[in-house]
């Protein structure tokens, strides 16, 4: 079990169910753990999934995924026999967002449901069960190493063993932060932005023009412009705005909203379709055009806010909470992230913080900038660079919370091989001969032996 790849395994089986939708020839169980049971068809539609999906599949992958299979199936079972639960509601939120990925995939919820030859709501249904066991094995995995720790002394051991021409090397990599502030248009262009959105919903409701057409032309949202404003959204997805699916689950199809405003600009929105909890619609979005008084002001706030952090007046995260407008920053204390963590390298900042981050040492802030964000929107912000790291190989002074993090997932991944150890005798199994030369499955078959 030293290769258990729990993550892959999730991967792979969560894609399984998508074997309902196809035919396999003389279908049968290839393995059992406890009541829980393996189809031939599990591990061939993994397979084919992975290689659909452009993955290398090595020559034995039926016998590494029958490893992880029987893995997840323990999991299963075991966290079913310590009453761990998993909501109705979280698969629920689970399958939409692998229903949204899948039209984001083939292009529209018709696309879909005519490649799988099956609704959505039976597309959810084939995945549910599977969706169940995949979040219950993640909760036993999680319980299994709950009280996992590293210590100093154990990441050290962790790193002297490793090699010194194996020890990676880093580009330079830095900690930034952001305080952002939006300037707000005057009163006169936000009432100009309502006016062009009225006689767009005029035009379209007169049939003067298409609200595609429209949205082509004259939307500011930069995510949905070459597609006529079109987007397909879910009722209950918490990552769009609320005011937006609020408005959109008015509609009856066909129908244009009145104008509304989110913290983007000012919509209105056409219900192309509705199924349930999931719609198809578009939108035309404004922004109200900034002046430069509106952004002087912006930056006369946010030079002040400057000031008092120079003065030491407040640290850098409590100005954060207190100034910043970017709801992004407000989750991680102003700073940036990037990959898998607050270290960005220089190609991962958009151009103009690059040039900004120049004239900055450790510790500093720059001046009050204006942009333009990923969504179009004008702002202006203060920038913070809290470290710097120069290229170099990898070591405990620079990294050592990059070396403890893998360090501790090795020490998870070897606690939960200990429980296998200790679990898989327990279990009722049943593998199938076809199995018997894969010597990733000798656990397993060792058990089996003994019980026999």
């Amino acid at each position: 079990m030293q290769k258990f790849l729990f993550t892959i395994l999730l991967g792979l089986l969560a894609t399984g169910s998508q074997a309902q939708t196809r035919k396999v020839v003389a279908d049968k169980i290839v393995g059992v753990v406890g009541d829980k049971i393996i189809l031939q068809s599990d591990i061939r539609n993994a397979i084919l999934d992975a290689q659909r999906q452009g993955q290398q599949v090595p020559e034995n992958a039926e016998c590494f995924i029958m490893e992880q299979a029987l893995a997840q199936k323990a999991m299963v079972l075991q966290a079913e026999k310590d009453s761990l639960v998993v909501s109705e509601e979280e698969i629920d939120g689970m399958l939409d967002n692998q229903i949204r990925q899948f039209i984001g995939m083939y292009g529209s919820k018709e696309a879909l449901e005519q490649i799988a030859g099956r609704t959505v709501y039976q597309i959810k249904e084939d995945f549910r069960q599977n969706f169940r066991e995949r979040r219950l094995a993640e909760q036993m995995r999680n319980k299994i190493v709950a009280s996992i720790k590293i210590t100093p002394t154990e990441v050290k051991e962790y790193f002297d063993k490793i090699p010194t021409d194996s020890l990676m090397f880093y580009e330079s990599e830095l900690e930034i932060g952001e305080i952002v502030v939006y300037p707000k248009a005057s009163r006169d262009l936000e009432l100009y932005a309502i006016e062009e959105l009225n006689d767009y919903k005029q035009q379209v409701e007169s049939g003067k023009a298409k609200f595609e057409t429209l949205a082509s032309l004259y939307t500011d949202d930069p995510g949905s412009k070459n597609t006529g404003g079109m987007y397909q959204i879910n009722r209950t997805e918490k990552q769009m705005d609320p005011t937006f699916i609020s408005n959109a689950f008015r509609l009856r199809e066909g129908q244009v909203s009145p104008v509304f405003k989110s913290k983007f600009g000012y919509h209105i929105i056409q219900m192309v379709n509705r199924a349930g909890d999931d719609a198809t619609v578009r939108h035309i979005l404004r922004i109200p055009a900034i002046t430069d008084t509106e952004v002087a002001e912006s930056v006369t706030k946010l030079d002040s806010v400057r000031n008092d952090l120079l003065a030491n007046k407040y640290d850098f995260g409590a100005a954060v909470s207190k100034y910043s407008e970017s709801d992004e920053s407000k989750f991680t204390g102003g700073m940036k992230q990037c990959g898998q963590g607050s270290y960005c390298t220089i190609d991962q900042l958009d151009k103009d913080m690059v040039v900004a981050l120049k004239g900055l040492n450790p510790g500093s802030f720059s001046e009050p900038l204006v942009y333009t964000d990923e969504r179009g929107k004008k702002g202006v912000r203060l920038i913070y660079l809290k470290t710097r790291t120069e290229p170099h190989r990898e070591n405990l002074k620079d990294d050592y919370n990059k070396v403890a993090d893998r360090a501790l997932e090795i020490k998870k991944m070897e606690a939960v091989d200990k429980w296998f150890k200790s679990k898989i005798p327990t279990f009722h199994l049943v593998i199938d001969p076809q199995f018997t030369a894969c010597t990733q499955l000798g656990i397993w078959m060792n058990s089996i032996t003994k019980n026999q």
